[in-house]
């Protein structure tokens, strides 16, 4: 496998903890010891009050036969979050944490990963949950593929009515396009996962999160290890569940940030933008010189805006469940697009090499 030396400036946390493995030839990937080796599960956990008991609760169930251990990078939450991590320090000594000052998400990622201490890395976030035996299936399908990173479904599962709505959107295709880690499909090599289940070797030789990217670091941390002649591998068994944005306003704010940093990934990596991601801010212009033109010079010029509006009513009718859901669909599968594409479009060209790493987010 070929190694890529990056600037210290993508993963400060990772170089400086970790040992230099990037002579081409001397790269191996970490020999295992048992049919089980040990797991790190790494989260960057900032204003997470409301889930990070459940979800902590959740990995330190798992049913793995090998020894594992849970590393939570601590930002500078506003709630609870800090104080809950520490009770569940003190309630389990699996539970390690470690600081993340500016409390970005690659930053917390890397200094989680330069802290393990076992050769398989799985990284969760604070605010989802896994099945009992995800660790145990995520190692065997690690092993059986050679893949250097394994991952499945982001399960979106709401409590509230709005989350449910969210939850509906993110697992269809009228939502988020046809994504397998949303919406399902069969096992095999993929772009990109959710989450996932490294080798850490790999990990260390592609140079750990790029820091300088606020979103989309799983999705650039992925094309790295591809680039480096590893397989990214998707597989619908590894399920995680996953819990949306509470409001629009969050959820605006979110796919906003989606856009935006996914133009951002485009950018750095030339030829990686697809329909999927150019779907969004293409449906922005259409809509918008439609609505422009039908009042300025005839009606007529309004079809495509009608023609969307009635996709996403009659989608809605199909994809939700219930009156309510079903009532909410349109405004969040049009927040989803119409944001997402804005975000895209108005994503400022020097967005990454403008990041400094060390503010706080």
């Amino acid at each position: 496998m070929r190694c890529t030396k990056i600037p210290s400036t993508y993963y400060g946390n990772f170089k400086r903890h970790l040992p230099d493995i990037s002579g081409g030839s001397r790269y191996l990937l970490t020999v295992m010891s048992s049919a089980y080796p040990g797991v790190s599960v790494v989260l960057p956990i900032l204003n997470e009050e409301r889930d990070l008991d459940s979800s902590i609760t959740s990995i330190l169930k798992q049913e793995y036969p090998g020894e594992f251990e849970v590393i939570l990078a601590l930002g500078p939450s506003k709630d609870r979050t800090n104080e809950i991590a520490s009770e569940l320090h003190l309630r389990d000594s699996r539970v390690v944490l470690v600081e993340n000052p500016t409390g970005r998400t690659a930053n917390g990622l890397n200094a989680a990963i330069a802290k393990s201490k076992y050769p398989i890395i799985s990284r969760i976030d604070g605010h989802a949950e896994i099945s009992n035996t995800y660790l145990k299936n995520a190692v065997e399908i690690l092993q059986r593929t050679d893949a250097v990173n394994v991952g499945g479904i982001m399960a979106a599962v709401g409590k509230t009515n709005f989350e449910k709505a969210v939850a509906t959107a993110m697992r269809s295709q009228l939502g988020v396009g046809s994504s397998r880690f949303h919406i399902g499909g069969s096992a095999g090599p993929s772009d990109t996962v959710y989450l996932g289940t490294f080798k850490k070797d790999a990990l260390v030789a592609a140079g750990g999160y790029d820091e300088r990217f606020t979103r989309a670091q799983d999705w650039e941390l992925n094309y790295r290890l591809r680039k480096n002649g590893g397989t990214v591998w998707f597989d619908p068994s590894l399920i995680v569940t996953y819990r949306p944005r509470s409001s629009i306003l969050k959820l605006a704010k979110q796919y906003f940030q989606y856009g935006t940093w996914r133009r951002a990934v485009s950018r750095s990596h030339k030829g990686t933008a697809n329909f999927r991601y150019l779907a969004p801010p293409t449906a922005v212009i259409i809509n918008l010189l439609s609505l422009i033109l039908g009042f300025a010079i005839n009606k007529i010029f309004l079809i495509p805006l009608a023609a969307y509006l009635i996709l996403i009513l009659i989608g809605s009718l199909f994809i939700g469940k219930g009156v309510i859901t079903r009532a909410l669909l349109p405004i969040v599968l049009i927040t989803m697009h119409m944001v997402w594409g804005i975000g895209y479009l108005f994503s400022p060209k020097n967005l990454v090499d403008s990041v400094d790493v060390n503010e706080p987010i």
